[in-house]
């Protein structure tokens, strides 16, 4: 009686893990003891899926175990790579576990580039081969009832769990064997026959009759509802109609409901209730007899029969000869109790014990993306206080260039150059002159002349897959059923038109600092010369009074060191700014694991806030210690103007010296800025060819997967019929000729198909002159059956009608002389040893040539086309 379900296993093709992980990773993760760990990692993975899925499973614990371990693999594995089609596209085919298809249609196999689905196809596979463990088991033993019990309720949870998410993890209609409604059919099926096996516990440990009635009735129960699945939902798999599923589940409906009634009826004999007990064996009877009638190929019942019949007998026996009980209507019978001991394992990672995290130290990929905004947000801040601290610095370098200090302080004498002036020029000269800022404004266009050849090949193998993937779309209509290229690129070419955008700024900031540069390059040329010519290049001036030991030059001397103090300041606050760290890793971790989720602004702002708040508000302090210390430079040096004596020569030298000092700021400036860009040129190619390296493996994926899809469509349109069925016999082909005899017209012959006439390619044999006039009763001895009549009857005894001549071979043309009829094949019934008159073989022509001249033969009796003419013997 214990015949049990078992599922089979899906199948699933070979992918390689290693090559486009190990790809990811060098590209994502810096070189290193990490980088290492990682693509060791992913050799292990790989290995653990080709024992999963990549060879066939022993029906043992241990194979399952590989299965799990490799299910809670994927499962962590999943948010720590961005598995997608248009990321990292991994593309998974498994085939339908269930004879290839379905009943009503389906897909064969399934290619998709999603995780979710190889998660959901391994986790049937967890469910399948529970089940197989499951059904080899020794239900004789403790033991295996209570293997048997724990492997049919994991498959129930497997099966149940795919039925709650497989439709969200793959977005799209999936194979028979993994829809919801096939997986829920199942994952009743394994915890009805859990159940059973919890009643067969009760029975071998002799338990109460009433909990093992109550077993067996919510045992009979779970096998009705997966009938009832099976036998109103009209997309489930053929397998439950033609593999002994749906009878197998009928009869154990039947067969529980029967052991329950048994059982029950024991109580009621132990509680006096003969009636009662009479009732439900009857009950039971019934049950069993229309098992044995309907079901009796699939389960035997002769044993629970043989038992229920011996206990009827029995029953009725003593209520007739002792207790006379009314025995009461199936319908009166009190409903009998239900104990339900089984429920569907919950699916929770890691299912394995022995799972170990081969990624363990690889964070998840939302802390990456998070760590991504979390690092944008810093940096802009980052940027904005530098900003702002640059900004005044070249202010306030702005303002006491145009007031000539502190060369003016410097140059009292009016006939030597400033030593502010000086140092400047020597600094200039020490990073290189104009000769450094020629290279570096040389560099700018081949670097960005290299970024857009990179941007633009990347963007063009996009187009080019796109126009292919439109026409293939455009050919095979619907029949194309792939996600089309124009939705899959979006992201890709939004960020191609990102990387075009900020090329575009930096062509433009590249022209400014041109500009700059030839603005003050007649300057800057002056620093970097001697310092003799640079002193002649100053014109001199003779100032009336000295200044020396004045109080305002004292003033502006203490002014200008504090505004240098201030400068020195801001360098170092800009070193801390830059230096500043948190891990935000562990917060973000944190989250996580908390609350399943990541709220990155709250988590990004707070700590940004309590780590940039103190700087914040040094910045604004020292832009207002500047401000401050501006306006007195400036009153000062009103002051410090009236009592300096003005002159012509006074003024040039005075304006030229601004001009120096103007140029070195520049200098350092520009040297900065250019300095800047090429670091950003460099930083960009790198971007983009990580950009270029995500747009060749998407468009490789993609070809693979057409080319897939390709195959698929030509072999369904190979197995479609090549012509369109033959159309009606034309009117003169069926309708007999006016020559042809009575018997022939009368025939019940069906009309045979037009044959095909194929015109020969090659040269024929020259045609035989025209035959003599025949007389009209030899013309009618010989005339063929009109086209579409049926053979004439013999006219003496039956000889079998030889079929057709077929048509020669091709082949270089033989020649004929007359007597000789050539070369060319016999009929198919023709016997070469037969001899006719003349001792003679019979000669046939061949097909096309003329009869030989002057040669009658005479009809054949019972031969039913005219004899072919011979050549006479001499």
């Amino acid at each position: 009686m214990a015949t049990f379900i078992s599922v089979p296993l899906k199948k699933s093709s070979e992918v390689d893990l290693v090559k486009p992980l190990t790809k990811f990773i060098c590209a994502t993760y810096s070189a290193g003891e990490d980088q290492g760990e990682y693509v060791r990692a992913v050799e292990e993975l790989n290995k653990l899926r080709k024992s999963a899925v990549g060879r066939p499973l022993d029906k043992h614990e241990s194979s399952l175990e590989i299965l799990l371990r490799y299910y809670d693999q994927l499962c962590v594995v999943e948010p720590k790579f961005p598995f997608s089609e248009n990321q990292l596209c991994l593309t998974f085919t498994w085939k339908d576990a269930f004879d290839k298809g379905s009943l009503f249609g389906g897909s064969v196999k399934l290619a998709l580039a999603s995780l979710g689905y190889e998660r959901s196809c391994v986790l049937f596979n967890i469910g399948a081969l529970s089940s197989q463990i499951a059904s080899e088991q020794n239900l004789d033993s403790d033991e295996g009832l209570k293997t048997a019990a724990k492997y049919y309720q994991l498959a129930s949870g497997a099966f149940s769990y795919i039925k709650d998410t497989v439709l969200s993890a793959l977005n799209r209609e999936p194979t028979m064997d993994i829809s919801p409604d096939t997986v829920g059919t199942l994952s009743q099926i394994m915890l009805a026959q859990a159940q059973e096996v919890f009643f067969l516990k009760a029975t071998s440990d002799k338990m109460k009759d009433a909990i093992i009635a109550r077993l067996a009735n919510q045992a009979a129960d779970f096998y009705g509802d997966a009938f009832k699945q099976c036998q109103y939902k009209e997309n489930l798999p053929k397998y439950f109609y033609f593999q002994e599923v749906l009878p197998v589940l009928a009869a154990k409906h039947c067969i529980m409901q029967a052991n329950a009634e048994y059982h029950q009826s024991m109580l009621a004999k132990q509680q006096k209730k003969f009636g009662e007990e009479i009732g439900r064996l009857q009950h039971a009877t019934d049950l069993v007899k229309t098992v044995a009638s309907r079901y009796d190929e699939y389960v035997n019942v002769k044993d629970l029969s043989d038992k229920i019949s011996r206990a009827l007998a029995a029953a009725k026996k003593d209520n007739d000869f002792i207790y006379h009980d009314r025995v009461p209507d199936l319908k009166d019978l009190e409903a009998i109790g239900k104990a339900a001991l089984v429920k569907s394992t919950v699916i929770k990672v890691p299912i394995s014990q022995k799972f170990t995290d081969l990624f363990e130290k690889m964070v998840p990929l939302a802390v990456q993306n998070s760590m991504t905004v979390y690092n944008s947000r810093k940096a802009e801040i980052v940027n904005r206080l530098i900003g702002q601290m640059r900004e005044a610095t070249n202010l306030s370098n702005g303002v006491l260039a145009s007031l000539n200090l502190p060369a003016a302080l410097e140059d009292l004498s009016g006939d030597s150059i400033p030593q502010s002036i000086l140092e400047k020029s020597r600094a200039i000269i020490q990073q290189g002159g104009l000769q450094s800022i020629d290279q570096l404004i040389k560099d700018l266009p081949e670097l960005l002349q290299r970024n857009r050849e990179i941007l633009d090949e990347s963007l063009r193998i996009l187009d080019e897959e796109e126009a292919t993937d439109n026409e293939l779309r455009n050919k095979f209509g619907q029949r194309w059923q792939r996600t089309a290229s124009n939705d899959l690129y979006k992201p890709l070419r939004t960020e191609g038109g990102n990387a075009r955008n900020v090329l575009d700024k930096a062509v433009q900031a590249d022209i400014v600092v041109k500009q700059r540069y030839g603005t003050h390059r007649e300057m800057i040329a002056l620093l970097c010369k001697p310092e003799a010519e640079l002193n002649a290049a100053i014109p001199s001036a003779n100032p009336a009074k000295t200044l020396q030991g004045s109080e305002v030059v004292s003033v502006l001397r203490a002014l200008l060191a504090n505004v240098n103090e201030v400068k020195m300041e801001r360098e170092k606050l800009e070193n801390d700014i830059k230096s500043a760290q948190f891990d935000m890793t562990s917060k973000f971790l944190t989250a996580l694991a908390q609350d399943g989720a990541i709220n990155e602004e709250a988590i990004s702002v707070t700590e940004l806030d309590n780590i940039y708040g103190g700087y914040t508000q040094k910045v604004l302090q020292s832009l207002k210690s500047q401000e401050e210390i501006l306006g007195k430079i400036q009153n000062s040096h009103q002051e410090f103007a009236t009592m300096r004596q003005s002159n012509a020569d006074a003024n040039q030298r005075e304006e030229m010296l601004k001009k120096l000092a103007a140029a070195h700021d520049s200098y350092v400036e520009l040297s900065s800025n250019l300095k800047e860009g090429t670091k950003f040129y460099n930083e960009l190619t790198e971007i983009l060819l990580k950009f270029q390296n995500k747009c060749s493996d998407i468009v490789f994926a993609r070809k693979t997967e057409r080319d897939e899809l390709l195959k698929d469509l030509q072999q369904s349109i190979a197995q479609q019929p090549s012509a369109p069925s033959f159309p009606a016999v034309p009117a003169y082909q069926s309708t007999p000729s006016s020559t042809a005899t009575p018997a022939t017209a009368t025939s019940s012959v069906p009309t045979p198909a037009p044959r095909t006439v194929f015109v020969q390619s090659k040269p024929q044999p020259p045609a035989r002159p025209p035959p003599p006039a025949i007389q009209a009763q030899a013309a009618n001895t010989s005339t063929p059956p009109a086209s579409g009549a049926g053979p004439i009857p013999p006219a003496t005894q039956p000889v079998s009608t030889p079929a057709a001549a077929p048509s020669p071979a091709q082949g270089p043309p033989y020649p004929t002389y007359q007597g000789y009829p050539g070369c060319y094949p016999m009929p198919v019934a023709y016997n070469p040893y037969a001899y006719g008159q003349y001792n003679m073989p019979y000669m046939y022509q061949a097909p096309g040539q003329a009869p030989y001249p002057n040669v009658q033969q005479p009809q054949q009796p019972g031969y039913p086309y005219p004899q072919q003419p011979y050549y006479p013997q001499q």
